[in-house]
C-alpha cells in the first residue's frame, strides 16, 4: 500500500478499474500518511478525514457496481486554501480570512467530487497568493522537497509539497503569475497552467480575476489531463499516439533567458537538446514586444489586486505579513488612466505575440531562472526577499501576460524545469505536446 504514494493519480484510477486498488484502503493510506508526517502542519492547512473517508466508501460502491464515473474516481486530491469546500475553512493563507467558512463548494471542487475524486483538505500557500516563493510567516510554509532549508515556491506551495512529499496523488492550485508552474518546477512535478477563462472561478478567492487561473499540480502529463477533465467534469484530452518527432519548438530569447543562473541554465539546455534529440524541430525566437509588457506587469496586478482587497487590508493592516502587504499596497500608486492604458499596450503586445509564435506548436524557455532561495536569508533580508520575488516569477509571467496556456515539465536536475508555452485554449494540443516532450526528457 505504500507504493501507492508514489504512483501517478492515473495509475491510481487504472488499480481501482482493475479492482486492485480498494479506494477506502486507498484514502485511508493517504490519511494516515498525512497523520504521520512530521511536516504535515507545514503543508496541510486543513484535513478534511469525514468527507474523505465518505467520498471513498461511495467511490468503492461505484467501483464494485461498474460504475465509475472518471479515470479518476477514487482518486485522493489535495486543494489549494483559496478553494471554497463547504463547512471547512477557506482562508488563502490570511489571518485577514481567519476562521471563515462557507456552506457549499466552489464550482470546480464540485466538479471535481462529481466526477469521483475524494477530497483530502486544504494545503497551505503564500498569503492571499500574491508571491511566488512560497514563504508565509502567518500561517506555515511548507517545505522544498529538494532543500529543507529552502521555500517551496509559490502561491501553491503545499499544492506541490503534497505531491512531492506522498501526501496526495495530485494537487490543484491557482496560477496568476506563475503559481502552479514555480512550486511544480521547485518540486519536480508537472503543472499546468490554463488560460484565463477556461476554467471555472465561482468559489474561488480572487487575486487578479483578469489573471487568475486554476490548474493542476501532479507526477506526470496524464494527470494533469486527467485532472483538467475532473475540474471541467469533461473529457480528457487524448494523449495516446502523441509524438515529439517534426514538431517546432520555438525557444524563447526575448527576456526569459536574462540573469539565468547556472543550474536552471544548463538543466535548460540539456533538456532541449535531449528534445531536439527525440526529433523536434527546435530555433530560436525573439519577440521585442514582450519586453515592454513585462514592464505593465507592476500596474496590471497590483492595481486590481489592491482595488479588490484595500478594503479588507486597510482594516486590518498589522495582521498581514510586511512584504505582501507593501506589494498591495503599490496598487494604490497607479491611476484609473494608467490602468486602462496598460491594458491598451497589452493587448497590442498580445497580438504581436501571436503573430510571432504563430508557426510554432510551444514556446520553450526555463520555468524559473533561479532555484529555490534559503528560507532564513529571505526572512532577514527584505532587499533579497523583493529580487528573487520577482525573479521567481519573470519567466512563468510570460504566459499569464500574454494570455496563454502553459506547461512545466521536470528536466531530471531537481527544481529546475522547463516551461512550453501553447496558444490560447489550447491545453489539448498542448497536453499532447508535453507528453511526447515528458518522454523525451525521461
Amino acid at each position: 500500500m505504500q507504493d501507492w504514494l508514489t504512483q501517478g493519480a492515473g495509475d491510481l484510477g487504472r488499480g481501482i478499474a482493475s479492482g486492485d486498488i480498494d479506494p477506502v484502503a486507498l484514502t485511508q493510506t493517504y490519511l494516515d500518511a498525512i497523520d504521520a508526517h512530521p511536516l504535515r502542519d507545514r503543508i496541510f492547512a486543513r484535513v478534511t478525514h469525514d468527507r474523505a473517508m465518505a467520498e471513498a466508501r461511495a467511490a468503492r460502491d461505484r467501483a464494485q457496481a461498474g460504475r465509475r464515473l472518471s479515470p479518476l474516481d477514487g482518486v485522493p486530491v489535495s486543494w489549494k486554501d483559496l478553494f471554497d469546500s463547504a463547512g471547512t475553512g477557506t482562508e488563502s493563507g490570511s489571518a485577514l480570512l481567519k476562521d471563515r467558512v462557507l456552506a457549499a463548494d466552489c464550482e470546480v471542487l464540485r466538479n471535481a467530487t462529481a466526477m469521483g475524486t475524494i477530497c483530502l483538505g486544504k494545503t497551505h500557500m503564500s498569503e492571499l497568493a500574491f508571491s511566488g516563493l512560497g514563504y508565509n510567516p502567518v500561517t506555515a510554509t511548507p517545505p522544498c522537497v529538494n532543500d529543507a532549508d529552502a521555500v517551496p515556491g509559490g502561491s501553491s506551495s503545499g499544492a506541490a509539497t503534497s505531491v512531492a512529499f506522498g501526501l496526495s496523488a495530485i494537487g490543484i492550485g491557482s496560477d496568476t503569475g506563475g503559481s502552479v508552474r514555480i512550486p511544480s518546477a521547485w518540486n519536480d512535478l508537472v503543472g499546468l497552467k490554463t488560460t484565463s477563462g477556461r476554467v471555472s472561478l465561482k468559489g474561488v478567492v480572487p487575486l487578479c480575476l483578469k489573471f487568475d487561473t486554476i490548474g493542476p499540480l501532479g507526477r506526470t502529463v496524464e494527470d494533469a489531463a486527467l485532472m483538467l477533465a475532473a475540474l471541467e467534469a469533461g473529457p480528457a484530452a487524448d494523449l495516446r499516439g502523441a509524438s515529439i518527432k517534426g514538431r517546432r519548438l520555438g525557444l524563447l530569447q526575448t527576456v526569459a533567458l536574462d540573469d539565468l543562473r547556472d543550474a536552471p541554465r544548463a538543466a535548460y539546455d540539456a533538456a532541449v537538446n535531449r528534445l531536439a534529440e527525440a526529433g523536434a524541430v527546435v530555433e530560436p525566437i525573439v519577440v521585442p514586444e514582450l519586453a515592454d509588457a513585462m514592464g505593465l506587469s507592476g500596474v496590471l496586478y497590483t492595481a486590481e489586486a489592491y482595488g479588490l482587497w484595500r478594503d479588507v487590508i486597510e482594516a486590518n493592516p498589522d495582521l498581514m505579513y510586511d512584504q505582501i502587504r507593501d506589494r498591495f499596497r503599490v496598487g494604490a500608486t497607479f491611476s484609473g488612466p494608467d490602468y486602462v492604458a496598460a491594458w491598451a499596450k497589452l493587448h497590442a503586445a498580445r497580438a504581436a505575440w501571436q503573430e510571432r509564435t504563430a508557426g510554432f506548436d510551444a514556446i520553450l524557455c526555463p520555468t524559473a531562472p533561479n532555484l529555490p532561495p534559503n528560507m532564513e536569508r529571505l526572512l532577514s533580508d527584505a532587499e533579497y526577499y523583493v529580487t528573487e520575488n520577482l525573479l521567481t516569477l519573470r519567466n512563468t509571467r510570460i504566459g499569464n501576460l500574454m494570455g496563454v496556456c502553459a506547461l512545466t515539465l521536470p528536466t531530471g536536475t531537481p527544481s529546475c524545469g522547463i516551461s512550453l508555452m501553447g496558444a490560447p485554449n489550447g491545453e489539448e494540443a498542448l497536453l499532447r505536446l508535453g507528453a511526447a516532450a515528458e518522454l523525451a526528457l525521461a
